[in-house]
């Protein structure tokens, strides 16, 4: 197998070219990572690949018992779309569960004082529960027989 990688370069030789890093190209410091990180998460879970190639409306609206149209958030009945504030809301609610877990795991760190390490596990359980806790309603609203 090897010997069919080697046969293009039997006849073709790769270029001795010397590349060195521009002086300007710094590594970037973890917050940063961290930060271009969580945007592209919620960006991702938000769905706004979705959003741009099917173009759905902010919000939708439903007419009650009266005729009068009442704004909605959520598109009930349909697992594949959503509107573009509903998207936004599960995303916030996802990196809301992702930033307590994170927070969580720097509970860890060996030279932390006790009280600093409470309050960091009590902010990271109650980030990680209401986040569990909205996007259960979230699935009870869009999807209402669905846990009952």
């Amino acid at each position: 197998m090897e010997s069919f990688y080697r046969l293009p370069f039997n006849f073709v030789q790769c270029p001795n070219i010397k590349l060195k890093k521009p002086s300007w190209i710094r590594k970037p410091s973890n917050s940063t990572v961290l930060f271009g990180l969580l945007v592209s998460y919620f960006l991702v879970t938000a769905g706004v690949i979705y959003d741009i190639i099917v173009e759905p409306p902010s919000v939708g609206s439903t007419t009650d018992e009266f005729g009068h149209h009442k704004p909605v958030a959520f598109m009930a009945w349909r697992i594949n779309g959503q509107y573009i504030m509903e998207g936004l809301a599960a995303a916030f609610m996802f990196t809301l569960g992702g930033l307590g877990f994170i927070l969580l795991d720097q509970t860890n760190k060996p030279n932390m004082p006790r009280l600093n390490r409470v309050l960091m596990i009590l902010c990271s359980f109650i980030f990680i529960l209401v986040a569990y806790g909205a996007t259960k309603i979230f699935i009870r609203i869009k999807m209402p027989s669905y846990l009952s």
